[in-house]
């Protein structure tokens, strides 16, 4: 019998691409939505503090153990920014409706970048998508197992590819000759930010599970 693990979020492409992640270990992840739960306050200022709060909310609520993801990406020419705010950069100077679907918030975060970064020469837009998984056995769990993925790349001058979410369609990846958006989901799960971050927290849960 599967494990059932609640997921932090209602990304359904995070669902889709950590339960992929997740098979080696038998585990059936159900996210907080679909058990009633809204959201936690992300008052962190950094990806492991929000992680935590994440994991620790939706765990106390369904007393399962849970699993937080809190990812986004880095652009050295913006100081690191937009970091943790990714999934609302958009929200935070007005340019995208509060009530705005993930595609639509996700298309004006694109916009919103690419226009910070606009006539910025390709050796000037390197940036890094960081992915930190948390894993709580239970709500005061005083050791959640942390771990951390880095994925190097650089802004694209336009949006490329169909696949993904999120800044997918903007960042390159220099190993592949490609964006993000163009990969198969099998070759971004071998290679990015979260899977490198969930290897190392299979690795773990070995012994905790």
């Amino acid at each position: 019998m599967s494990k059932r693990i609640v997921l932090a979020s209602g990304n359904a492409g995070k669902l889709r691409e950590l339960q992929q992640l997740l098979q080696p270990l038998h585990v059936e992840l159900v996210t907080q939505q679909s058990l009633g739960i809204g959201d936690a306050d992300e008052t962190g200022l950094t990806f492991i503090e929000n992680a935590i709060l994440k994991a620790r909310h939706a765990s106390d609520a369904s007393s399962l153990p849970a699993l937080a993801d809190d990812s986004g990406l880095s652009v050295d020419a913006l100081g690191g920014a937009p970091g943790i705010y990714s999934a609302r950069f958009a929200d935070m100077t007005g340019d995208c409706p509060a009530d705005a679907d993930r595609g639509t918030r996700d298309a004006a975060n694109n916009r919103k970048l690419l226009g910070l970064l606009e006539g910025l020469p390709e050796d000037k837009r390197s940036a890094q998508f960081h992915c930190v998984l948390v894993y709580l056995r239970h709500a005061a769990d005083p050791t959640p197992i942390v771990c951390h993925g880095v994925w190097h790349g650089r802004i694209l001058p336009a949006p490329t590819g169909e696949g993904g979410f999120g800044y997918d369609p903007l960042f390159h990846v220099p190993s592949m000759a490609c964006s993000s958006a163009q990969l198969s989901a099998e070759q971004k799960n071998a290679i990015s930010h979260r899977a490198i971050a969930m290897q190392s927290l299979i690795q773990q849960l070995q012994t905790h599970l």
